[in-house]
């Protein structure tokens, strides 16, 4: 279930200006709301004169989500139907807690709603058995429908996520 083509879609725009600021309101927001596990929240980079990322939160069960707009609509936040592109960064995701430590990709596509990873500069598939150090920070992306995560090789032959938990602010040694 893509959140586009999700039953029930939110789109959410807000002020925030990274990532990593995005992440910790989705998560704030999913707490404070009470969203159960299957609910998608995803993150997505909006250049409209205006750059900032934006959030979409995904369910099938339309209460859910009803109760969600009254509540952030109260809130302040301008909330729309539907998300702001089909390519969003997920961030909530069911089995996403599941996610931590060194797991088998086997593991990691059993435990979570990722259905394929993919590792950058190969156009193989990596073995089932290849171990993902998750560095506690897994986020997929929505491709033609399906949650995919990219990863990297790293020491040891394992694998991590593209993204990093940590990364160095652009400048920073300037």
């Amino acid at each position: 279930m893509t959140p586009a083509a999700a039953p029930y879609v939110l789109g959410i725009d807000t002020d925030a200006t990274t990532l990593r600021e995005a992440d910790h309101l989705l998560r704030a927001l999913a707490a404070e709301l009470s969203l159960p596990e299957g609910v998608f929240g995803c993150t997505h980079l909006v250049r409209d004169g205006r750059p900032r990322v934006a959030l979409s939160l995904a369910a099938e069960a339309e209460p859910v989500l009803r109760t969600a707009r009254d509540r952030l609509t109260a809130r302040g936040y301008a909330v729309r139907d539907g998300a702001w592109d089909e390519t969003g960064r997920a961030v909530l995701y069911p089995g996403a807690a599941a996610l931590t430590g060194t797991l088998t990709l086997a593991e990691l596509l059993a435990r979570s709603a990722i259905d394929r990873v993919t590792v950058l500069g190969t156009a193989d598939q990596p073995a089932p058995d290849t171990r993902l150090v998750t560095r506690e920070h897994v986020r997929p992306h929505w491709q033609d429908g399906r949650l995919i995560l990219a990863a990297m090789p790293a020491a040891g032959g394992t694998l991590v996520p593209f993204e990093d938990p940590d990364p160095t602010p652009c400048c920073a040694d300037h």
